[in-house]
């Protein structure tokens, strides 16, 4: 059996995939049974849907792969912490187990703002790890949120003339 650590690299190349198309580096592995069945990145801008978030994308493909949409013996590998939205998603497939990298606390609905994944309400929790390759993770967001801000501020320099 392949190590969280091992699919979380997995996780990442994704995300990197993502930022090499200028959009934000998130990435996304379903595994069931040791065996990778989907992987995904984020295509928000890509695509221009606000539903085209890594997560959404692996378990849409999961479910197109397995032919059902039941994820229960899967776990889902992901490089941010899952919004509400992903979260949501994630409860409705049944996906038993969520490893993510980086916490997000503006919008980390795995234990950082909420927990949805382990509320007891819904008919369904998932285990939850995280901090997975944190570092390398966070820092994939954070260089490229930098290099966004960096090219905001050469265009504003360019566009008003000072130097």
């Amino acid at each position: 059996m392949k190590s969280d650590e091992y699919y979380m690299k997995l996780a990442i190349e994704q995300a990197k995939k993502a930022a090499a198309i200028n959009e934000v580096p998130i990435g996304a592995v379903l595994v069931i049974n040791d065996e990778v069945i989907a992987s995904a990145h984020n295509l928000r801008e890509t695509q221009q849907r606000s539903i085209a978030h890594a997560e959404l994308l692996a378990i849409d493909a999961a479910c197109k792969q397995i032919g059902f949409w039941r994820l229960e013996n899967a776990t889902l590998y992901v490089t941010l912490e899952p919004c509400a939205m992903c979260s949501g998603a994630i409860v409705l497939s049944r996906v038993n187990r969520v490893v993510y990298g980086a916490s997000d606390p503006k919008g980390g609905c795995a234990g950082t703002l909420m927990n949805l994944l382990q509320e007891q309400r819904f008919n369904h929790q998932a285990e939850v790890i995280s901090g997975v390759c944190e570092e390398e993770c966070g820092q994939l967001l954070s260089s490229f949120f930098k290099e966004i801000r960096r090219k905001r501020k050469e265009e504003k320099k360019t566009t008003t003339g000072t130097t």
